[in-house]
């Protein structure tokens, strides 16, 4: 994901000065040192490094902050609001009308997945922010486009308002708009065409469309993949059309994401939506502050709970958690703890929301981690209704069957029913803390034994 180098070379510039006792020119300069190497090494714009350096000498080097027992902590908060000073400061909103329709064009070059985007942003749009939305399908320079658009709005309930390839785009936003009019809407998303450069056709084709139609926010689309490459097309694109806000797609790829850091700076116009996979799902509004709390290792705690709260089914799971804390753990509760978690996305994308868990991020192997799930989700599914109620009852000709029925082996069988036993003994110990209120360390550490292998030690407190 991008940001994931820089993440770790300033998580190591901050360890070093950790130590210090105080901060000092000497061990300032060696940390500044170590941060130009991180921004550069991701990609940020040279003069934007420059001016960050300048700013954070200037802040960590005041009386205050020299005389303080932990220097690491106050360098840590004074790079962190910087990022955040980089990043926009605060969530650029969407400029909704309070009345009438609001009209957005969705503007970019090819292979940024324009149009993709599009019905991501109406889905949030539509579930999210309670719109009704229409999209229109204005982009004729690509046939397969009005197609995509058309199954994309299919598969999130969003209408799709187009009059073919034979009729010119300007024409056909004019018509969608008296189209979203007569009929309620109070969103139009107008996916319009894309070039792979920037030519005087295509402006002269979007400046067209936004001089008909009047657009309340024109959404430029940039690749977080190219880089610096981000900072010059959204200013290419802003020197010709009013750009309200950026759509920062693939953001969940090997980018060092240093384009997204330098282009709010240079441009003066705000991230408003950022894109992490390809799922109709995968797309949510871009907050600067929690952006700076992943790229420092602080996790995105909120961020998790909101996707938990979309996409897990929260009642199910807490009678769930009630079964298991009772002692009625079944493989049954045990696939369901699995299907919920694949829901929130890939495990290391988990861990790197949460306080504390970034450095574990990098040990996890996602593609591994997934085939695992599957081969679990195959065994329970290949047991009975009764085994899976009580897998005690399970002898040798029943885990052969099991093994056959999943394409696993015995021994997979055996390690998975261990490994159910001890989450088993877990819940109960848990349960029994519940009851009596509270717990002390020797009832944690004889819970901690039962873990699944593979758990993280929290600073090695717990002794196994």
């Amino acid at each position: 994901m991008a940001f994931e180098s820089l993440s770790e070379r300033l998580n190591k510039a901050f360890r070093n000065i950790s130590g210090q006792g105080k901060l000092t020119e000497a061990n300032m300069e060696e940390m500044l040192k170590e941060i130009r190497l991180a921004l550069l090494e991701a990609d940020v714009n040279f003069r934007i490094v420059k001016d960050f350096l300048v700013t954070v000498k200037e802040k960590a080097m005041g009386q205050e902050v020299i005389e303080s027992v932990n220097p690491g902590q106050l360098v840590v908060k004074i790079v962190h609001d910087e990022i955040v000073t980089l990043l926009g400061e605060s969530k650029a909103d969407v400029n909704f009308k309070e009345e009438g329709i609001t009209k957005i064009m969705m503007v970019g070059l090819q292979g940024t997945g324009k149009t993709t985007t599009v019905a991501k942003i109406a889905n949030i749009f539509k579930n999210k922010l309670d719109k009704k939305v229409l999209m229109v399908a204005a982009d004729i320079v690509r046939p397969a486009a009005i197609d995509q658009l058309k199954t994309l709005g299919e598969s999130i309930d969003v209408e799709v308002f187009s009059l073919g390839t034979k009729v010119n785009p300007v024409d056909t936003s004019i018509k969608a708009v008296e189209y979203a009019r007569e009929k309620g809407y109070d969103t139009v998303l107008i996916d319009t065409a894309g070039r792979l450069h920037i030519d005087e056709e295509l402006m002269g084709e979007l400046q067209s469309i936004n001089d008909a139609v009047k657009a309340d926010e024109i959404l430029l689309t940039v690749d977080a993949m190219t880089g610096q490459d981000i900072v010059n097309v959204a200013s290419a694109f802003h020197e010709q059309l009013p750009i309200t806000g950026l759509v920062v797609t693939k953001f969940d790829g090997d980018s060092r994401g240093g384009g997204v850091l330098s282009v709010r700076a240079i441009t003066n116009v705000p991230i408003k939506f950022v894109g992490q996979g390809e799922k109709i799902e995968d797309m949510d509004m871009f907050y600067p502050e929690r952006m700076a709390d992943r790229i420092l290792g602080m996790g995105d705690i909120v961020t998790f709970v909101e996707q938990a709260q979309e996409k897990l089914d929260i009642e199910e799971a807490e009678k769930s958690a009630q079964r298991m804390l009772s002692g009625q753990f079944t493989m049954n509760d045990m696939l369901f703890q699995l299907e919920q978690t694949t829901k929130l996305g890939p495990l290391s994308g988990i861990m790197k929301m949460l306080p504390g868990m970034n450095k574990f991020a990098s040990e996890i192997d996602d593609e591994e981690a997934t085939g695992q799930i599957k081969k679990t989700r195959a065994i329970i599914q290949s047991m009975t209704i009764a085994e899976r109620n009580d897998p005690s009852i399970l002898r040798s000709s029943h885990k052969r069957r099991i093994a056959a029925g999943s394409g696993t082996s015995v021994n997979e069988v055996n390690k998975l029913l261990n490994q159910f036993n001890k989450m088993k003994k877990m819940f109960g110990q848990l349960g029994n803390i519940q009851k009596r209120g509270g717990f002390d360390e020797a009832t944690l550490n004889r819970m901690m034994k039962n873990m699944p292998k593979g758990m993280p030690n929290p600073k090695g407190k717990w002794k196994f």
